[in-house]
């Protein structure tokens, strides 16, 4: 299986001198069009992945980094060179097989400039320079157990981060005999390092999101019986509060639409773009659904580029992009 991904590569590699298009918008009001244009393309970047996740975007030398949890390896696209293999491991430095999705999943550039990846294999939030290298271990256990295995991040302008901790990449998942945690949390780690569960009560936390006032956290779960995207009031402390249902996309799912609630982030306006059933899911900042970028494919995650108007997704085999009308928090 592993040849075959890695023949399967090398081919995507050489098959898009010609950029190729996919996809479909799907308008359920007229206000998506101020935020994709009507005549904008999904541009399929590259494929032959087992399981692209995690896009982030290195403003400072203007590529993408993503995982491929699967394969064990963090990959690079640059415009005008395409895909390499930047980082392998990315998530597990053991020697023994491990479990099917043994890499990092969720990527973010933080405030000081260094690569933070949710390592499935190794179970822990770890930090590196992009310059030279060289792990630093974040957070890997809670009240000195470990955690199950980080799924995604985010990190306020004050330092602190949070992420999501579901099962995914543990041998069994939820049944799997090393879990220590009985909660799939949602934690925090403050700028001194400190660790607090800070939601207990989710099944399936996966996407995090921070609005642009950073005064809400938007968590996505991706359990089919309940797939809602959370949203949290931050207090002063960082902690947050009981929570309520931003959105609830089982009507998508009943429709038939593929692909859960997973990835997530947010327009400078509060707009979300979460994935979901058929692809991109855009949505107000008052929850009204406004329309689908409908990759075809299951969709994991993505994460503005460029000028920051570029929305760049991760779906399944895939790395595609589409040109939007707005930009993400942070350009």
């Amino acid at each position: 299986m592993k040849n075959l991904t890695l023949l399967l590569f090398s081919i995507s590699l050489s098959g898009f001198s010609q950029q190729q298009t996919t996809g479909n918008l799907v308008a359920l009001d007229n206000a998506f069009f101020d935020y994709v244009d009507k005549g904008a393309k999904i541009e399929v970047l590259a494929d032959g992945f087992i399981w692209s996740e995690g896009p982030v975007w290195v403003k400072e030398s203007g590529y993408l980094l993503f995982s491929d949890a699967p394969q064990n390896t963090i990959f690079k696209w640059k415009d005008a060179e395409g895909i390499s293999s930047f980082l392998k491991p990315s998530g597990y430095t053991g020697i023994l097989p491990y479990s099917n999705e043994p890499g990092s999943n969720g990527l973010i550039i933080n405030n000081d400039g260094e690569l933070v990846a949710c390592e499935h294999g190794d179970r822990r939030i770890s930090r590196m320079p992009l310059t030279q290298g060289g792990k630093v271990t974040v957070a890997d256990t809670w009240e000195g157990k470990r955690f199950n295995s980080p799924n995604d991040i985010v990190q306020a302008s004050n330092g602190t981060y949070y992420f999501t901790d579901p099962p995914y990449g543990l041998p069994k998942q939820q049944d799997d005999a090393s879990r220590e945690i009985e909660e799939f949390g949602v934690y925090k780690i403050d700028p001194d390092g400190n660790v607090t569960m800070v939601v207990s009560n989710l099944s399936r936390p996966n996407g995090v999101a921070l609005s642009p006032d950073e005064k809400k956290l938007y968590v996505n779960q991706s359990d089919s019986n309940a797939p809602y995207i959370m949203a949290y009031t931050i207090q002063s402390d960082g902690t947050l509060d009981k929570g309520h249902i931003f959105f609830d996309a089982s009507e998508l799912q009943n429709e038939g639409l593929i692909g859960s609630l997973d990835g997530i982030k947010i327009a400078v306006d509060g707009t979300i773009f979460s994935t979901g059933p058929s692809g991109i899911l855009v949505i107000t900042p008052k929850g009204k659904l406004l329309g689908r970028i409908e990759t075809g494919q299951r969709t994991a995650n993505c994460t503005w580029g460029n000028d920051g108007s570029v929305l760049y997704m991760t779906a399944h085999n895939y790395l595609m992009r589409i040109q939007t009308k707005t930009k993400g928090v942070g350009f």
